[in-house]
């Protein structure tokens, strides 16, 4: 390995570690929650959430109503780093579309549009799987690890349930 790579590699290392300590308040689960859903990776056990935020009278926390956070394996929860919100599992972006209905993208599926809105008293992230608009339940992120590199994605898999059948929707992305 040349200098300049042991040099960035070098910065790298230490944008993760201190990365690890500076949070956004939003990034917090906060105690009036809905799960939405999940990204399992092959990696290991460990997921990756996405809540909800609601007020007291049940409307999303404005202007960021989605939090995403690590659940462990030993079921400790603990906040996505900087490098992790901004290349891998962070939101990329939260519009609101009108009241309690907001467009989210994701850094993981940013050509995959969800919106998050209220069904039938609870709040759904929904997406289109298989080209059927469904209550997204989980993601799968099958992945192939690299020494001295950032991690292969070999495909990911988005699980649903179709939202007029309920009946289970699946695609995968072949990256």
């Amino acid at each position: 390995m040349n200098k300049f790579m042991k040099i960035v590699f070098a910065i790298l290392v230490v944008i993760a570690i201190v990365g690890v300590s500076i949070w956004y308040i939003t990034d917090t689960p906060s105690k009036s929650t809905n799960h939405l859903f999940f990204i399992e990776r092959s990696k290991n056990k460990n997921i990756v959430q996405y809540d909800v935020q609601q007020m007291k009278n049940t409307d999303l926390r404005e202007p960021n109503p989605v939090v995403v956070y690590w659940i462990l394996e030993n079921g400790k929860k603990e906040k996505l780093n900087l490098i992790q919100r901004k290349y891998a599992y962070g939101i990329k972006s939260q519009k609101k579309l009108d009241k309690n209905n907001f467009r989210i993208l994701l850094v993981a599926l940013k050509d995959r549009e969800i919106i998050v809105k209220k069904i039938k008293d609870s709040y759904k992230a929904v997406i289109s799987i298989e080209g059927k608009d469904s209550i997204l339940e989980k993601v799968y992120i099958k992945s192939m690890e690299r020494s001295f590199r950032k991690p292969k994605v070999l495909y990911i898999d988005i699980f649903g349930f179709d939202i007029k059948t309920n009946h289970p929707t699946k695609e995968r992305i072949s990256i």
